[in-house]
């Protein structure tokens, strides 16, 4: 009897211990996996199962529902895939799942991010913890996914001969300035607003801009870019003589100066213009000229030539050769006015106007001062004072001696051209005379003066140039042709056009 008793208590015992570990582990249990909570979730977003997949999330927040269904329709999503990668646990009750996702946009067409859904146990169960950059990671800290209306280039501009431009040309800025002057197109964006209110675009959409021919030559414009290659502070602008057209434009300018449009003392180059205005008053390259290596304006202030140096009586074609200071003194302020040289310089484009290239422009100036004496007109007649010019302006200055025509310059075909930046500068003929007697004299400068020995090549003529600037230092200019390519090469600050301007022209020239 005691034993039945015994074996009862026993039985007792046993059921009670059983039931109080079933009811421990029914308390440690986790309903589901992270695997399947998911696979689920994702298998309601690609469905748009909004209902199904805020019945996974943990805490699900006030605007769940509408946060997707304002991205959907603000967006015009159409479709959407979901691509998940491997789970990774990051806890013992934590995990996450990396995915890529592609949405369907109507106006963008698909549309690839990628994201990350975590997932953690609450409340006995795997969920996931939605925030909206689960939607996509820039929608955190608030940020902002739209469309927007963009408007993008109707051209794409291209080399006279209809090529891309290559890279590192130099001349984006111009390419650019022509491309914004045209007629832009609408297009779509998608666009983020982050938190900081600036703005990413992730895809756009217009349509393909049509090809637009510029004169740039391909072979001119990547002889120029790769002559200035490690050169700070210069340009090179070339021009065809015969029409006007700029064929190459390298600026790697800084402060914002650009070679179309920033003024600079010409320095000697200047002499150009000045020897035809002198031929003007009767003189011609085979007269005879002094050239001491002072000379003082009677009354007025001493001029220097560069070394002082004297070279005695030379003819006018020597002097220019020779880059004589004293010459050019002593014979404009003995047979002209400030006024004369002022009038003789405007059909070199020396007018204050503006140069409708189709990128904008300016040539030369020649402010008057306050006071217009003998003084201004020495330092004038060497391309000082307030003669000022671009190197735009001073490419066509030695295209029209090549030439025999100061012509406009532009950057497209000439219709084009007048579209963009109203009509071209009227065509100004020389005297042939005039204009046989300037090539002479640049010959000269080549194959005796200035630039002699210089590795020039062959049937180059040109001038050189050296201007004094108020900080004490000196821009080194070179202006010349070979053929029917006329060129300017600008350093600024860079020292003399000869030691300066001159190789870099060598550089150019040889790229050809």
């Amino acid at each position: 009897m005691r034993r039945r008793r015994l074996i009862v208590l026993l039985i007792a015992l046993l059921a009670v211990m059983g039931a109080g570990a079933f009811a421990v582990l029914a308390a440690n249990s986790t309903h589901g996996s992270p695997e399947r909570t998911a696979a689920s979730y994702f298998t309601a977003w690609r469905r748009g199962d909004v209902q199904a997949m805020s019945r996974l999330v943990f805490q699900v927040p006030d605007d769940f529902m509408e946060r997707h269904l304002t991205l959907s329709t603000s967006l015009r999503v159409d479709a959407i895939e979901l691509t998940p990668g491997a789970l990774t646990m990051t806890g013992e009750q934590s995990a996450e799942v990396p995915f890529t996702g592609r949405r369907k946009l109507r106006e963008l067409g698909w549309w690839e991010f990628q994201g990350t859904l975590r997932l953690a146990v609450r409340e006995k169960g795997w969920h996931v913890l939605w925030s909206p950059e689960t939607l996509h990671p820039l929608l955190k800290d608030n940020g902002i996914l739209e469309l927007a209306s963009v408007q993008a280039p109707s051209v794409e501009l291209v080399t006279s001969e209809g090529e891309r431009f290559p890279e590192n040309n130099y001349a984006a800025y111009y390419l650019e300035k022509v491309a914004d002057a045209y007629p832009h197109k609408k297009g779509t964006a998608l666009q983020a607003i982050l938190p900081d209110d600036s703005t990413q675009t992730l895809i756009s959409k217009v349509s393909k801009p049509k090809a637009q021919k510029t004169t740039l030559s391909r072979a001119v414009q990547a002889a120029a870019a790769r002559a200035l290659d490690g050169v700070s502070d210069a340009a090179i602008v070339a021009i065809r003589s015969s029409t006007g057209e700029i064929v190459g434009v390298a600026d790697r300018l800084e402060r914002g100066s650009k070679a179309f449009t920033t003024y600079f003392p010409p320095g000697s180059t200047f002499k150009t213009v000045v020897a035809a205005a002198l031929m003007g008053t009767g003189l011609s390259g085979s007269s005879q000229v002094d050239c001491p290596g002072t000379y003082q304006i009677p009354n007025f202030r001493s001029f220097t030539n560069a070394g002082g140096t004297d070279r005695g009586t030379i003819s006018l074609t020597e002097a220019f050769a020779h880059s004589c200071n004293t010459t050019f003194v002593e014979e404009v302020t003995t047979r002209m006015e400030p006024g004369d040289l002022i009038e003789a310089a405007a059909p070199w484009g020396f007018r204050g106007m503006q140069v409708p290239t189709g990128a904008g422009g300016a040539c030369g100036r020649i402010p008057e001062p306050d006071k217009l004496n003998l003084d201004w007109l020495g330092e004038a007649a060497i391309g000082q004072a307030s003669v000022q010019a671009t190197p735009l302006c001073m490419a066509a200055v030695a295209a029209a001696v090549e030439s025999g025509v100061w012509r406009s310059p532009r950057l497209l075909p000439a219709d084009e051209a007048a579209d963009l930046d109203g009509p071209p500068l009227l065509d100004v003929e020389l005297d042939a005379d005039v204009a046989e007697g300037l090539r002479e004299m640049m010959r000269g400068v080549v194959e005796y003066g200035t630039a002699a020995g210089a590795g020039l090549p062959e049937g180059v003529a040109g001038k050189t140039g050296t201007a004094e600037v108020d900080t004490g230092s000196e821009h080194g200019w070179f202006i010349g042709y070979q053929d029917d390519l006329a060129f300017c090469v600008f350093v600024r600050n860079g020292g003399s056009g000869r030691s300066a301007a001159v190789p870099i022209a060598v550089r150019f020239l040889q790229g050809l």
